[in-house]
């Protein structure tokens, strides 16, 4: 009945910002028309309409904006609503880039999405605060029975009481472990034990049963599960049963199966997909556009020193994956024999090492590395899929080896060209610090930082800053 409920006003929220999305086009034409005197007709940029309109419901379902918003703050409505209006912006804008739209004027476009923006914020904002209203008023609440009497039901009632616009109505707890005479959790009278819940739902109109208990208690719980299951009622179980310090806890299920998951990363699948799709193009665009570079670059090489125009390497990937990378050699022959013998990663940020790198470094390998033009190869490895525009830089394995086990960790996302420790100083910064940026970048990762990050590496690649 729930999930019938829930599909129900999924559709009708598909429905309304649809016909938003209609007025934006609407009203985007008649200030066209307007501003700049067109007398294209309304059916002129029908295409806009056609492709607009999924791409916003998709960019809304993900990020969440079709589910409950039921517990969900304003501000992170609103940043829903923009994270949205930025994917549809950009994708529709590839969209008419790639296929030479030019029949649609960039005044309708820019109009268009400024106002598909405006009315769909105003209209969250909308459903936001009358539902709030309406919750508050004691209306379209949803009534819960929590299992347990420890803390974690204690801080749940908590929460609950400070937040009376989300609409829940706690009855009262259940005692999953009788005996020890508890009668009251915070303001809630203890209305008996599981073999009770039952009778309460016989008794009492329940929508939800909260199991708030140690994870030790679990094994007990399946008696009370299969009576929820009687009675059509449904079960939340709190998954904060492992006390973990950076991993964030998520559901899934197999084919029927419940699965938790702990992941150190809080990147979503759709967020992943918007990062490679970005990489995928951009490094196409970047190998078409620099290929005479890269044949300048090839000449120079192989008639200014012995040896390949590419230098390989094995690095380490997502999830320490083996893959080959790929660099312009920038080196004599023989200088990754000498200067890969270090006992102590640290070493490798000293003055010493530098001067002992730079004698190796050729005259065309200098001015590559001072505008990091060695590193445009990589694009090859972003194509296939090895690594990313932006992420933590690939090691080599013999580093690895010498890694502590908190700085492995920075293998949970996938490399990159460039990350924080390029734009906060590269080779200045010694290692542990490159270590902590790269971790720093994992736990606070979004699409917004690696646009920031690709920002940051414009100047730092100009000027040479951090490169030897």
């Amino acid at each position: 009945m729930l999930r019938e409920r829930e599909a129900v006003l999924r559709r009708f929220l598909i429905f309304t910002d649809t016909c938003i999305l209609g007025l934006a086009y609407l009203s985007a034409f008649v200030f066209e028309r307007l501003l700049a005197h067109s007398t294209q007709p309304l059916s002129k940029y029908w295409l806009a309409l056609v492709f607009a309109i999924p791409y916003w419901c998709l960019a809304l379902y993900a990020n969440g904006l079709y589910q409950s918003l039921r517990t969900r703050s304003y501000l992170e409505i609103l940043w829903a609503v923009v994270k949205s209006a930025v994917a549809t912006f950009l994708l529709l804008g590839t969209f008419i880039f790639l296929f030479k739209l030019d029949f649609m004027s960039r005044l309708f476009f820019l109009l268009f999405m400024g106002f598909g923006f405006l009315f769909i914020w105003l209209e969250k904002t909308v459903i936001f605060m009358s539902s709030h209203y309406v919750r508050r008023q004691g209306l379209n609440t949803r009534r819960l029975l929590i299992v347990g009497t420890g803390k974690r039901a204690g801080e749940f009632v908590k929460k609950v009481d400070k937040h009376p616009e989300w609409g829940f109505e706690v009855l009262g707890a259940i005692d999953d472990e009788p005996g020890r005479g508890v009668v009251r959790v915070g303001r809630l009278d203890v209305l008996g034990t599981l073999k009770d819940i039952p009778e309460i739902f016989h008794r009492d109109a329940v929508d939800e049963v909260v199991f708030l208990v140690p994870r030790s208690r679990l094994n007990a719980l399946q008696g009370a599960i299969d009576d929820c299951e009687t009675e059509g009622v449904v079960v939340t179980i709190a998954v904060d049963l492992f006390d973990t310090k950076l991993a964030k806890a998520s559901v899934t299920e197999l084919e029927g199966l419940p699965l938790l998951h702990f992941r150190t990363t809080h990147a979503k699948e759709w967020e992943l997909l918007v990062k490679r799709l970005f990489d995928f193009v951009a490094s196409g665009i970047g190998i078409l556009v620099l290929s005479p570079l890269f044949l300048v670059m090839a000449i120079l090489i192989k008639t200014t020193s012995k040896g390949p125009v590419f230098f390989k390497q094995n690095r380490l990937g997502l999830a320490g994956r083996r893959f080959t990378l790929y660099k312009f050699r920038t080196m004599r022959l023989g200088a990754h024999d000498i200067l890969s013998d270090v006992s102590d990663l640290e070493s490798m940020s000293t003055p010493e090492f530098r001067e002992k790198k730079t004698k190796w470094i050729t005259p065309v390998g200098r001015f590559m590395r001072k505008f990091s033009i060695d590193e445009l190869p990589q694009l090859i490895n972003v194509l296939i899929g090895h690594m990313s525009i932006v992420g933590p830089r690939p090691t080599v394995p013999d580093e690895v080896d010498k890694y502590k086990d908190w700085q492995r960790r920075r293998f949970s996302m996938k490399p990159g060209i460039t990350c924080l420790w390029q734009v906060n100083g590269r080779n200045n910064i010694a290692f542990e610090e490159w270590m902590k940026l790269d971790l720093e970048y994992l736990d606070n990762w979004s699409l917004w930082l690696d646009a920031k990050i690709l920002l940051k590496t414009v100047p730092v690649v100009m000027f040479g800053i951090g490169a030897y």
